[in-house]
């Protein structure tokens, strides 16, 4: 009983002195969501069939059209790169980067190299697969906030 007290205790005091920091929680250790909302979010964008086309000037379908709706949320002008699964991922963790989007699915092998959002399976075009994007590894007040934006406009 008195190791639970002390634990909860020191719970408490760990609260106290990180609210004192000035500290939030979620944090981004790069600042990526303050540093794209009013300016640019730089977006690689990897081709898949009913989701995102990258054969024409620019990149359409229902991913694109919602990258833009959060961008346009955050006041964010959008910056498109295209590419290979693989390439987005190095430019992502590289910092060239802020959010890429295609056919990744919740069965992504990079878990441990980027940001993951949760699976959307209500995005058109998706073909009953949960849908993923890619943010910077750590950046969680941006995955919180382009997830809070995911929530609303498709559906956990």
């Amino acid at each position: 009983m008195l190791r639970r007290l002390q634990g909860v205790l020191l719970a408490f005091a760990m609260t106290a002195v990180l609210a004192g920091c000035g500290i939030s929680v979620p944090a981004d250790p790069e600042g990526t969501l303050q540093a794209v909302s009013g300016g640019e979010l730089r977006v690689g964008v990897s081709s898949d069939e009913g989701l995102a086309d990258v054969s024409g000037d620019a990149p359409t379908g229902p991913l694109i059209d919602l990258v833009n709706a959060f961008a346009q949320s955050i006041e964010a002008e959008v910056e498109w790169s295209t590419g290979s699964e693989e390439t987005l991922v190095v430019m992502l963790e590289e910092g060239d980067l802020d959010l890429v989007v295609g056919g990744l699915t919740d069965q992504t092998p990079w878990v441990d190299r980027v940001g993951v959002t949760r699976g959307y399976s209500g995005i058109e075009g998706a073909r009953d697969r949960a849908i993923v994007m890619f943010v910077p590894l750590g950046e969680n007040a941006f995955l919180t906030e382009l997830e809070g934006f995911l929530d609303t406009e498709v559906g956990p």
